[in-house]
């Protein structure tokens, strides 16, 4: 089963390849994996998608990732409310007597036209990867002539109050 990780970590040299060389010698298969600034100057965030099969496997994983010299906190994110995001750029074949059409069959992806020459248009698409993997199939057909994916990115999304859980039980009798 797909895990998404998340990894936050002093910002220092080598804490990647510390982090990305036990998931090899543990023979973990990285899917995806994203590094960036946070909020907190020399913090990072580390956000792993990772195939793990059993339950046993995902707690030492969790376990050793969370002795490793930088590592502040581990998190197995996959069960939680989640915002997941990957941005993909693909250039595709598209001559100009195709633009409309393409265009038109794209747009229920929303994506950014960022680069056209005479013969090749640059698409920016983000969102889920299912999205981004619906994108490609659907541009596919017209010939792809370059594809490049960020790999994902997740937070864990705010609870959200209703009016019951922040109204005092007196004043709703």
């Amino acid at each position: 089963m797909k895990r998404v990780i998340t990894v936050t970590v002093i910002n220092q040299s080598g804490v990647l390849n510390r982090v990305t060389g036990l998931l090899m010698r543990r023979q973990f298969n990285i899917e995806s994996i994203t590094v960036g600034h946070t909020e907190q100057p020399n913090i990072s965030k580390m956000t792993l998608v990772v195939n793990i099969e059993d339950d046993v496997k995902l707690e030492q994983l969790i376990k050793q990732l969370s002795k490793q010299i930088d590592v502040l906190k581990v998190n197995d994110i996959t069960e939680k409310s989640i915002v997941l995001r990957e941005l993909a750029l693909v250039k595709v074949v598209s001559p100009p007597n195709l633009r409309l059409e393409m265009n038109a069959i794209v747009e229920p992806f929303r994506p950014q036209i960022v680069d056209t020459s005479k013969n090749v248009v640059t698409y920016q698409v983000i969102g889920h990867p299912d999205k981004i993997d619906a994108f490609i199939e659907l541009v596919r057909p017209y010939g792809i002539k370059e594809l490049t994916r960020t790999g994902v990115t997740a937070t864990v999304r705010e609870v959200q109050q209703t009016f019951y859980d922040q109204t005092p039980l007196s004043l709703l009798k």
